[in-house]
């Protein structure tokens, strides 16, 4: 079966997480993605992350961060900076759908490949821009990598361990989480922005997204907090902002993640622990005032917390309908009956790899299934191909370009 977005061209020009984790994305729905590469380097993420095993389990020359981003793609090489290699671009450009690119806001302009001239070219064309900080304003000039925007953004200010206990400080999230909040953020635009293109104006549009805008976006209810009270949140480990007890607690054998949404939930938690007078006592009735006084209360919790195992705990507390889940570490997290039931973890077969192991896109389509149809492409495994279907070169024209270190 056809994907969602099958017969959509996609023009990828972006490297290392965001753009490239959008492209594949849409990869995943169906669409036909062209990726494009600096001849003999290629993207920055080819260069890190770990080396992925051959199929002798020897280390090769692929590495995690690129197969992570980079599948359902075809790779092509073209060298930008060249008068040749820029008039491949608007050739492909003239024939896509979308163009993703995230270079610094301004270096495409002086290749004639931003958008005021590619849309002269394809007036179709949907051009996603991704910058550490948008196209104008004055920070636009400047690079930045995601703790820069996990910190500007807010969010390591209230990630880590609260203050007055050991180890207190801002912590970064353990993944690049506003690369890809920020590729998340384009996929929707590009959907939003090619259906406006097409039950409506019949022309494309140039989107700026910036990733310090996406992940102030993301911070969500704890940017309204603030905003609704003038006070600033507090960095409270695992625990909630607004709730409680709604944290991990040390059980006999490891920790368990808690979290209690509700009065009738919290009544029920106390009777399952052992401490029933805890629902009643006035200082944690409501869920307010729970919040207000969770250290208070996490101390009483914690001994009865200490007294049973994890596995314990959680089949006491789900017969109770009390949410919880115990904190896996990553090769937990894939021998999960729930997580193999859903088949997170799949494989496909790559050209130098053999038999790779990918996780799923977690989206479960009716009528399109999520199904890539290719690995992650090896550096310009397809610039003959990409030429020739998409530009009709001939063996001798491609051969030239190759002679001549454009492609």
């Amino acid at each position: 079966m056809s994907g969602a977005l099958d017969g959509v061209k996609v023009l990828d020009l972006s490297r290392v997480f965001s753009g490239p984790w959008a492209a594949q994305m849409l990869a995943d729905f169906g669409a036909h993605v062209i990726k494009v590469e600096r001849p003999g380097r290629g993207d920055d993420v080819r260069h890190q992350g770990y080396k992925m095993p051959d199929p002798d389990g020897k280390p090769s020359s692929e590495t995690s961060s690129f197969v992570a981003m980079n599948r359902g793609k075809q790779s092509l090489t073209i060298d930008i900076s060249r008068p040749q290699g820029q008039d491949l671009i608007r050739r492909l450009a003239q024939k896509a759908d979308i163009l993703i690119e995230n270079f610094k806001a301004g270096d495409l302009r002086r290749y004639g490949l931003d958008y005021a001239a590619l849309s002269e070219l394809n007036p179709r064309l949907i051009y996603c821009s991704i910058t550490g900080f948008g196209q104008d304003g004055p920070y636009s000039h400047m690079p930045g990598y995601d703790p820069i925007f996990q910190s500007m953004s807010g969010l390591m200010s209230v990630t880590g361990v609260p203050d007055g206990e050991p180890g207190a400080g801002p912590v970064k999230a353990g993944y690049s989480v506003s690369d890809l909040t920020a590729g998340f953020y384009a996929v929707c635009a590009m959907l939003a922005a090619l259906h406006h293109r097409d039950q409506h104006s019949g022309r494309g549009q140039h989107i700026d997204l910036a990733l310090l805008d996406a992940q102030i976006a993301a911070m969500s209810h704890i940017g309204m907090n603030y905003l609704a009270t003038g006070q600033l949140p507090k960095r409270t480990g695992s625990s909630s902002q607004i709730t409680a007890p709604f944290r991990a607690f040390a059980c006999a054998d490891g920790h368990l993640m808690v979290a209690v949404g509700n009065d009738t939930q919290f009544q029920s938690f106390c009777s399952v622990i052992g401490l029933p007078d805890l629902a009643h006592d006035p200082r944690f009735v409501t869920n307010p005032k729970r919040a207000a006084a969770q250290a208070e209360l996490s101390t009483l919790i914690e001994p009865a917390m200490l007294t049973r195992k994890v596995g314990d705990w959680i089949i006491a507390l789900e017969q109770a309908k009390v949410p919880c889940g115990p904190i896996y570490t990553m090769n937990q997290v894939f021998e999960d009956p729930q997580v193999k039931h859903r088949q997170v973890l799949g494989q496909m077969p790559h050209p130098s790899l053999g038999t790779m192991p990918f996780i799923r896109n977690p989206i479960h389509f009716s009528s399109t299934p999520v199904t890539p149809q290719l690995p992650p492409p090896l550096l310009g495994q397809h610039t003959v191909e990409v030429l020739a279907d998409e530009l009709g070169l001939t063996a001798q024209e491609i051969a030239q370009l190759q002679q001549d270190g454009i492609v």
